[in-house]
């Protein structure tokens, strides 16, 4: 079963959440990180995984009235924001909430665990669904 799991963050509160890592606690991030994508890619569960840039690095683009692209910096909307994100092919629903949930403790500021919001969607098998 394929499922997308995605970290969001607030896009208004992404640099300063950015700006309140240590050197030390940004390793913590990237090594539990990393721990996570070894286990999925040895487990045979992973499909994809990518950690993406902040708001400042987003465009939206809507269709103009001639059909080029309106390009606008930043986000579509305000709010959360996608951070990064797994495509895992598990088992079970419940693997996959249990690979979030490991997603969703990823050290924070002070190497404390965090607790951010994680979602997990199925991803349909049947394209035309």
């Amino acid at each position: 079963m394929l499922y997308m799991i995605q970290m969001n963050v607030d896009a208004d509160s992404w640099d300063s959440v950015m700006a309140s890592y240590s050197q030390d606690d940004m390793q913590a991030m990237f090594a539990h990180m990393e721990a996570l994508n070894n286990e999925l890619t040895s487990a045979g569960e992973m499909v994809e995984a990518r950690g993406l840039g902040g708001p400042s690095l987003a465009r939206t683009v809507r269709a103009g009235s001639d059909g080029k692209p309106r390009i606008t910096d930043g986000p579509a909307v305000r709010g959360p924001i996608l951070a990064g994100y797994w495509v895992v092919d598990v088992k079970s629903q419940e693997r996959a909430y249990e690979i979030a949930a490991r997603a969703s403790a990823c050290p924070g500021p002070g190497g404390k665990p965090g607790d951010d919001p994680v979602e997990v969607h199925a991803l349909p098998e049947d394209p035309e669904v």
